[in-house]
């Protein structure tokens, strides 16, 4: 089997040379390969640390190495062939996990493990392995029996498969939408690059004119630019509308009745395992508590946005007006006077600044600050095998030379690859596994480059890339040495942002700035008059952001909270009424393409992202206290988080690096939001 592509022995994954066709055969003979492996482990009657969770590890670490490359391929190069494959995948995934998660003889093992003298004189990242196992056996049923036990592996698996028809009607829903038009007219405003890839576009497919797609970066530059209100707004319906019962394609990718089946299934497994609801048993992994620790979170975070939003929409609608508009703003209308207001204000575009960032000059500049922030060094490494041709691979080195971790960088949108930006592992640290250095995959989706302009990036794509290389760099940075608890492993859901949300306050700084910036004509970095008017945009609409969170992260925790009794659009909209102060339409069907929440791991959890930017807008006030590349903060920033993956509880090891518990008025500062 070691011959198999997808069971790689080295630091990368063939990519190249592997057969879709071979993917189920392989990944089924490795789970059966792993139960027997883990049964002739229980045979030998493991008794202390070593004997037990070092063998298990191993197993543990093949097969997500093996898998993480087959689902990286259905993300970023979703062929029907691969696709196929993956589902087929699926249910034998979902029912080794079961079987290993309900396996009394492992649960027993771990507690006499957890039980025994010698727990006590284990690492703290040993214990907390053991105790994480422990947690994670009873959170798998495996005090479940009889149709109990069968019950939950049912339900595990139609779970599993749900998420992936979610995820497949949305991105489906996305690909087979488009706009084909040879009126140049109805493109007025729309930005250049756009236009050339919209050429391009209709010219592969044997049309005239521009034929344009709906992937994320090219609908918000349609409703931001275009000046034809009745384009933009044949985007935002079509756009609010995937996969849902209504718009152009209604009912043909609804994911209505896969949210409603997944809400059922999920209260069912929660309820099974002894929780009240879902939302309670999400928690039971996370540093929040309980649920109303999480509303009473929202309720104070309302407090102070809302009245702030309503006064930036209410500026808004006046500005509009003042601009001739009549009556009052559309969902289709927000962006584009938005832009138009930053622009009168604070004299910034997005469109604009992507003179200012090109791609090769952000990463040179990315790198840089990472480098002195963390004493590494970032270089290619263009010997390692990739999925696209606009792929690169990068080594990251310690300041004495020795390799620390390596990374894949996929940054543009194309067909067949899931919208938006994340950042997954391809492999993990692994101490006892020769020293296996932690590999990582971060994906965007920015706008390619077009003819001769090579790729250049908005504000905000910059600080998308910062946000995943924090992610990354938690990963590959660790010091752990245990899969389990290394890197972003084990690390609790609603504090797994901190690093990723930290690291965008350099996108900011001047003396940051200066670094990932260059015009592509003058060759010049962003000079001072553009970076104050950029610093003084930051806050523009914080209000109006930060509410747009909390409707997405309280809808997201009510309906699992209220569970599948709930109308799942009534209940989107009750939130809407009281938190939402932008126009509404009642046809917008967002959440059936929320992905983060029906296909993704935040699940109750979406809370998750303002949780974690209490903690990060903390963490950097420390910075901005003793300078943003000051050696000693950036070191025990490095010592107290990034190293510590998830081997310690996160609010100790925030404390350890801030000596005090986290604060909300850093985050309300940064934002503006404090009278």
């Amino acid at each position: 089997m070691s011959s198999n592509p997808i069971l790689f022995e080295g630091i990368f994954p063939p990519f190249e040379e592997i057969d879709p066709a071979t993917v189920f055969p392989t990944i089924d003979a490795l789970l059966s390969e792993s139960l027997k492996k883990v049964d002739n482990l229980l045979s030998r009657q493991p008794s202390t640390f070593q004997e037990l969770i070092v063998p298990l590890e191993k197993i543990d670490d093949r097969l997500s190495r093996s898998w993480s490359v087959v689902s990286h391929l259905q993300s970023v190069k979703s062929a029907p062939e691969i696709r196929k494959a993956y589902e087929a995948c699926l249910p034998k995934l979902t029912d080794y996990s079961t079987q290993v998660g309900q396996n009394k003889g492992l649960f027993e093992a771990f507690s006499r493990i957890q039980a025994s003298e010698d727990f006590s004189r284990l690492s703290t990242e040993e214990k907390t392995l053991v105790e994480h196992a422990v947690r994670d056996f009873q959170l798998s049923g495996v005090g479940l029996e009889g149709e109990q036990k069968s019950l939950y592996a049912t339900l595990s698996t139609e779970l599993s498969q749900l998420s992936n028809v979610y995820s497949n009607n949305s991105m489906d829903a996305t690909d087979h939408w488009h706009w084909q038009t040879e009126n140049e007219a109805q493109c007025d405003g729309i930005p250049e690059a756009v236009l050339k890839s919209a050429q391009a576009n209709a010219k592969e497919h044997n049309e005239k004119g521009w034929r344009f797609g709906l992937d994320f970066p090219t609908y918000l530059s349609v409703v931001t630019y275009a000046t034809n209100r009745d384009i933009r707004k044949k985007f935002y319906d079509a756009f609010v509308t995937r996969a849902s019962e209504k718009g152009e394609n209604a009912a043909k990718w609804d994911n209505g009745p896969v949210m409603k089946a997944t809400l059922e299934k999920r209260e069912q497994l929660a309820k099974l395992l002894g929780f009240q609801n879902y939302a309670e048993y999400s928690l039971a992994t996370k540093m929040a508590q309980t649920t109303d620790e999480v509303l009473a979170f929202y309720d104070a975070l309302i407090e102070k946005a809302k009245p702030a939003a309503e006064k930036e929409f209410a500026d808004l609608q006046a500005y509009a007006n003042g601009q001739g508009f009549e009556g009052k703003l559309q969902p289709w209308d927000v962006a584009f006077y938005s832009e138009k207001y930053k622009q009168e204000q604070f004299s910034i575009s997005q469109e604009a600044l992507r003179a200012y960032f090109p791609l090769d000059k952000v990463l040179s500049g990315l790198f840089e600050i990472t480098s002195r922030l963390y004493d590494v060094t970032i270089a290619p490494l263009p010997s390692a095998q990739v999925w696209n041709e606009s792929v690169k691979c990068y080594q990251i080195t310690s300041k004495a030379g020795e390799p620390v971790a390596y990374f894949y960088l996929d940054p543009f949108a194309r067909k067949a690859k899931r919208s938006g930006a994340w950042m997954d592992e391809c492999a993990s640290r692994f101490k006892a596994q020769d020293l296996q250095l932690p590999v990582a995959y971060l994906v965007t989706n920015f706008r390619p480059p077009a003819n001769d302009t090579p790729a250049l990036l908005t504000h905000d794509d910059v600080i998308t890339l910062f946000h995943e290389f924090g992610h990354g760099l938690h990963h590959m940075l660790t010091k752990g040495d245990y899969p389990s608890v290394s890197g972003i492993n084990g690390v609790p859901w609603d504090a797994v942002e901190l690093p990723s949300q930290f690291y965008e306050n350099w996108c900011w700084e001047p003396e940051a700035l200066a670094l990932i910036s260059e015009h592509i004509e003058t060759k010049k970095p962003l000079d001072a008059e553009l970076i104050e008017q950029l610093r003084r945009s930051k806050n523009y609409g914080a209000g109006m952001a930060m509410v747009r969170q909390i409707e997405l992260g309280l809808f997201d925790f009510t309906v699992h909270l209220q569970g599948p009794t709930c109308d799942i659009h009534a209940t989107l909209e009750k939130i809407r009424d009281r938190v939402s102060v932008s126009p509404r339409v009642s046809y917008n069907r967002f959440e059936n393409s929320f992905t983060h929440i029906f296909s993704g791991g935040y699940a109750a959890g979406y809370y998750s992202y303002l949780w974690a930017e209490v903690l990060s807008a903390d963490a950097f006030s420390a910075f901005q206290e003793a300078g943003i590349f000051d050696k000693e903060t950036g070191k025990r920033f490095k010592t107290c988080i990034l190293e510590k993956g998830g081997s310690e509880p996160p609010a100790k090891l925030f404390e350890d690096f801030r000596g005090r518990a986290p604060s909300i008025e850093p985050l309300l500062k940064q934002e503006g939001l404090l009278a």
